[in-house]
C-alpha cells in the first residue's frame, strides 16, 4: 500500500483506488494485528495454544507482528487520504462492505462474551478475528479487480504493491513451511492456518492484477498514461487538483 499511498500524494487524488479494497484492508489488517500481537506477547494465548496443540510452540514470530503493524498503519493513512484528496462521487463505499464490517464486529462482541462467560477461550476469539481477514483477504481484491475490469486501466493503482504482495506472500509460505520442518512440528502449519491462507490468496489475486496490468490492459496503460507524472500534469490542466508554485513552470512547458 506505500506505494499506492506515494501516488495518492503525488496526483492530489485517489480516483481509480476502491473504497471497499481500503475499508476492508484496515479492518482486516486490525484483525490480523490482534492476533499476531496476542499469540506473540500473551503467556495466556501462548498457554491455551499448548493446550491444544501437545504444548507445542506456536508459530508466530516477531516480524509477522511487525508486518501487521506497518500494514495497519499503511492501510490507515491511505484510508485517510480519501478524506483529503479527491475523489469520484461514485467512490463511496458499498453498502455489502458495510454490513460485513458491522456483522463481523457484533461476531467479535458475541465471541467476547462467551469468552467471558467461560463459554470459550480466548484464543477461539483470535481464531474468529484471523478467519474475518482471510475472508476479507479473500474478497477484498474484488471490488479493485472489478473497478479495473471497468475501467479497462489499472491508471491510479499501484503494480508495485502487488509485486512486493505476491512476493511475500511467496516469503511467507517459505518461511511458515521452514519452521514448521525445523522444530519437526507440521502442527504449527495447521495451528497458523491464516498465515498460509494469506499467502495462498495474496499470490492467486497477484498474478491475476498482473495479468491485468501487463496483458489485458497494457495498451491503454502505456500509450495514454504511462507514469504518475504525466497524470499529475493532466489532472492540473484540467483543473481536477490545485496548482504548486514550483510546478506551474513546468505545466506551461507541458502545455506548449
Amino acid at each position: 500500500m506505500s506505494e499506492a499511498t506515494n501516488n495518492s500524494y503525488r496526483l492530489c487524488s485517489v480516483q481509480g483506488l476502491s473504497m471497499d479494497f481500503l475499508y476492508y484492508n484496515v479492518f482486516g489488517f486490525f484483525c490480523y494485528w490482534i492476533f499476531n500481537v496476542a499469540f506473540f506477547f500473551s503467556k495466556e494465548i501462548q498457554d491455551e495454544y499448548k493446550q491444544r496443540n501437545q504444548s507445542r510452540d506456536n508459530l508466530v514470530r516477531f516480524n509477522d507482528v511487525m508486518f501487521a503493524s506497518h500494514a495497519l498503519f499503511i492501510s490507515l493513512f491511505t484510508l485517510c487520504q480519501t478524506f483529503y484528496y479527491k475523489r469520484d462521487s461514485t467512490q463511496i463505499i458499498s453498502k455489502i462492505a458495510k454490513y460485513f464490517i458491522l456483522t463481523s464486529l457484533i461476531g467479535a462482541i458475541g465471541m467476547t462474551f462467551t469468552v467471558l462467560y467461560s463459554y470459550a477461550m480466548w484464543i477461539d476469539l483470535l481464531y474468529y478475528l484471523s478467519y474475518i481477514k482471510l475472508t476479507i483477504s479473500l474478497i477484498k481484491y474484488m471490488p479493485q479487480a472489478w473497478l479495473n475490469f471497468k475501467r479497462k486501466s489499472t491508471i491510479g493503482w499501484s503494480i508495485h504493491n502487488i509485486l512486493l504482495d505476491c512476493t511475500g506472500g511467496v516469503l511467507s509460505i517459505t518461511q511458515l513451511l521452514l519452521d514448521a520442518y525445523l522444530s519437526g512440528d507440521w502442527s504449527g502449519v495447521s495451528g497458523n492456518p491464516v498465515k498460509l491462507g494469506l499467502g495462498l490468496q495474496s499470490i492467486a489475486f497477484d498474478v491475476l492484477f498482473m495479468v491485468q496490468h501487463y496483458i489485458l490492459y497494457r495498451d491503454y496503460t502505456t500509450t495514454s498514461l504511462n507514469t504518475v507524472d504525466e497524470e499529475r500534469r493532466r489532472l492540473i490542466i484540467e483543473g481536477r487538483v490545485p496548482r504548486i508554485d514550483d510546478e506551474e513552470e513546468e505545466e506551461e512547458e507541458f502545455v506548449r
